[in-house]
């Protein structure tokens, strides 16, 4: 994969990585891989961390991480790289919070605020969910995102089902 046209200034993201379906953990580490090659400077990433499903209960469980990174791309263009990266890691699209290859999503870029048919920053799930919370706050515990801090609501949210698996 060849790098988008990139922006001039430097952008901290957030990301969520998920996979259920094969070897999971060889996935994320897969997509932060192929990000990196296409561009993004990683920080920091979690440690691996099994879940159970959310939305759809009847498939196997996640193993979830979450990473730190810094690009010079403008969000849609970022969006349309890791939407590419799934799809090179042979995502396909299922039914909504179905089993899946690979799943990457983008919490936050900077302290923007987007809404469009697209994107919606910082993303709406994330202070919502466990396993964003706890791997995130594993590497970020001190950022606010859209006003809570993360240590916080890792500390508040309901971690059952939730088990810290191994470092990246």
């Amino acid at each position: 994969m060849t790098a988008p046209e990139i922006a001039a200034e430097e952008h901290r993201i957030g990301l969520g990585l998920g996979a259920n379906l094969g070897d999971a953990p060889a996935s994320l580490r897969r997509a932060v891989d192929l990000l990196r090659e296409a561009g993004l400077v990683f920080d920091a990433v979690s440690s691996l961390y099994s879940t159970k499903p959310w939305g759809v209960t009847d498939q196997p469980d996640f193993i979830n991480a979450c990473a730190l990174a810094r690009t010079n791309l403008d969000p849609l263009p970022l969006l349309d790289l890791i939407k590419a990266t799934e799809q090179a890691m042979g995502r396909r699209e299922t039914r909504r919070w179905g089993p899946r290859v690979i799943d990457i999503d983008l919490l936050f870029y900077d302290d923007l605020r987007w809404s469009d048919e697209r994107l919606i920053l910082p993303h709406p799930g994330a202070l919502e969910r466990a396993f964003v919370l706890l791997p995130l706050a594993e590497i970020a515990p001190d950022l606010v995102l859209d006003g809570t801090r993360l240590a916080s609501a890792a500390a508040a949210a309901d971690a059952r089902g939730i088990a810290r698996l191994s470092p990246f």
